[in-house]
C-alpha cells in the first residue's frame, strides 16, 4: 500500500515537494472513507425498522447519540497523533513514530476504561438530559451496557487513524472504514434479521466490528514499532514528551467543545423561533455535514504535510503545502457552492416531504450557498495548525472567534431573526479565518534553519 513507516522516518523528510497529485493521494481517501458513514447509520436504521416497531429504531438512534457525544469528546486524540507523529516523520525520528503511537494508544486505553467503570453514572446523567418512553428506555440501556464494552477500541482507533494519516496512508484509512462498515452491516443482517436479536443484535454487530477495526488497524500500524528504540532508554515514557502531549490534546479539545458549543447555542436559538424554524435549519445543517465530509480530505491532507514541514524545519515545504491544499480546498468549496445553489432545493425535498419546511428551508438556502466559501478559510488552516501543532493559538484563536460570535448573535438575531443567527454563524467561521491568518503569519518565521525556533504550544 505504502511504503514501511520506518523507512520513510530513516531517510527523513520527504524531499517530494507538496504537488498536488501528493495532495489528491492523501485527500481522496478520506473522502471516499466518509461517504461511507451516513450509509451505515441509514443501515442500522433500516434493520431494526424491519422488527415493525418505533421503540426499537428510537432506541437504537438515541444510544447512538449518546455514545457518540461521549467519544467526541476523545476526538483530540486523532488530530494530535496526526501532528506530532507527522513532524517525527520529517524529523527522520524513527522511533519517535512508535513512541507517539504508543503514547496515544495507552491513553485511548485509559479513557475507554473510565468510561466503562463510569457507564451507570453517565448513562443516569444522558437520560436525564434527554427522557424517553420507559420501553425506549429499557432498550437503549440494554443498547448502551453491550456496547460500552467497545470504548477502548473506538477511541483507539482515533490514535491510530491519526497515525495513518500523518504518514500519508489514507488508503489504509479507507480500508479499515469499508472494512468495519462492511462487517458492521453484514453482522447487523445476521444478527437482527437472520438470529432475531433486535436491539441487542445491532449493538453486537457493532461491538465486534469495533474491535475487529481495532486488531486490522493495529495490523495496518503495525510498522510503527518496527525501529529499534521507541520503548528503550525512557523515551516512551519521556516527561517533556508527554507533557508536549498532554498540552496539545488538551488545546485541541478545549477548542473542539468552544466549536461545538457554538453549534448547540446555534440549535437553541434556532428552537427559540418556533419548531418550522427549528426543522427547516435541523435540515440545512445537513448540508453544512455534507461540506464537512467533502472537505475534510484536504485539511487532513495540511496536517500531514505541514506537520512534515515543521519536523523538518522547511519552511518553504510548509508554505507550499499549505498553499496548494488550501487551493483544492478552495476548490472544492467552489463545487459544493454551486452544487447547493443549482441542487438545494431539490436536496431539501429529499430531505422532508412536509411543504412548510421546505418552504421555510428555501428561505434561507442562500447561507449554505455561501457557507463553503465562507469557512474554507478556517477549515483549512485548522488543518494547518493541527499539523504545526500550534494548538494553543488555535485553542485561543476559537476563544476569541467565539466572543466575536456571540457578539454578532447579540446584535444581529434581535433585528433580522433567523436570517440573523445563520449570519452570526458566518461571522463565527469568518473571524476563525482571519484570527487564525494573522496568527500564522506571526508563527510562520519560527519554522526553518537559522530561524528562532520555538517548540509549538510550549504552553499557555
Amino acid at each position: 500500500m505504502t511504503e514501511p513507516a520506518g523507512a520513510a522516518a530513516a531517510r527523513g523528510h520527504d524531499l517530494r515537494g507538496p504537488g498536488h497529485g501528493r495532495i489528491l493521494g492523501i485527500a481522496l481517501p478520506i473522502v471516499a472513507s466518509n461517504a461511507t458513514v451516513p450509509i451505515l447509520g441509514a443501515v442500522d436504521t433500516a434493520v431494526v425498522g424491519q422488527m415493525g416497531a418505533a421503540a426499537p429504531i428510537g432506541a437504537v438512534g438515541l444510544g447512538a447519540v449518546i455514545l457518540a457525544t461521549l467519544y467526541w469528546v476523545f476526538g483530540f486524540l486523532r488530530m494530535g497523533t496526526t501532528g506530532l507523529v507527522a513532524q517525527a516523520r520529517g524529523a527522520g525520528d524513527a522511533a519517535e513514530l512508535g513512541a507517539g503511537l504508543a503514547r496515544a494508544l495507552l491513553i485511548a486505553a485509559a479513557a475507554g476504561l473510565c468510561l466503562i467503570a463510569a457507564r451507570g453514572a453517565l448513562f443516569d446523567a444522558a437520560f436525564a438530559l434527554a427522557p424517553a418512553s420507559a420501553e425506549v428506555e429499557t432498550l437503549a440501556r440494554a443498547y448502551l451496557g453491550l456496547r460500552i464494552w467497545g470504548a477502548p477500541a473506538t477511541i483507539a482507533l482515533y490514535a491510530l487513524t491519526g497515525w495513518l494519516i500523518a504518514l500519508e496512508r489514507t488508503r489504509a484509512v479507507l480500508v479499515l472504514q469499508l472494512a468495519m462498515n462492511g462487517a458492521n452491516a453484514g453482522l447487523d443482517l445476521l444478527f437482527v434479521l437472520g438470529l432475531g436479536w433486535g436491539v441487542t443484535g445491532v449493538a453486537a454487530a457493532t461491538l465486534i466490528a469495533e474491535i475487529g477495526g481495532l486488531a486490522l488497524a493495529l495490523w495496518l500500524a503495525r510498522d510503527a514499532f518496527a525501529a529499534p528504540g521507541w520503548a528503550a532508554g525512557g523515551r516512551l515514557f519521556a516527561r517533556a514528551a508527554w507533557g508536549r502531549l498532554l498540552r496539545v490534546n488538551v488545546d485541541i479539545m478545549i477548542r473542539s467543545v468552544l466549536l461545538q458549543l457554538s453549534f448547540t447555542t446555534f440549535l437553541f436559538l434556532g428552537a427559540g423561533q418556533g419548531d418550522l424554524r427549528l426543522a427547516a435549519n435541523q435540515v440545512l445543517l445537513q448540508f453544512l455535514e455534507i461540506t464537512a465530509y467533502a472537505l475534510d480530505g484536504f485539511a487532513f491532507a495540511a496536517e500531514a504535510l505541514v506537520g512534515a514541514g515543521v519536523g523538518a524545519r522547511d519552511r518553504g515545504f510548509v508554505v507550499r503545502a499549505g498553499l496548494r491544499a488550501g487551493l483544492w480546498g478552495l476548490g472544492g468549496a467552489a463545487v459544493l457552492a454551486l452544487a447547493f445553489g443549482l441542487g438545494g432545493g431539490a436536496l431539501i425535498d429529499v430531505m422532508t416531504p412536509a411543504p412548510e419546511i421546505r418552504a421555510e428551508a428555501r428561505d434561507y438556502l442562500p447561507w449554505l450557498v455561501a457557507a463553503p466559501l465562507i469557512g474554507i478559510g478556517a477549515w483549512m488552516l485548522d488543518g494547518v495548525f493541527i499539523g504545526a501543532t500550534w494548538s494553543r493559538e488555535m485553542r485561543q484563536a476559537m476563544l476569541q472567534s467565539v466572543l466575536i460570535y456571540v457578539a454578532a448573535l447579540a446584535v444581529l438575531v434581535p433585528v433580522f431573526g433567523n436570517h440573523g443567527l445563520w449570519a452570526a454563524l458566518m461571522v463565527l467561521n469568518g473571524a476563525r479565518t482571519v484570527v487564525m491568518a494573522r496568527a500564522g503569519a506571526r508563527l510562520l518565521p519560527t519554522i526553518g534553519p537559522g530561524a528562532p525556533f520555538r517548540p509549538p504550544s510550549r504552553g499557555p
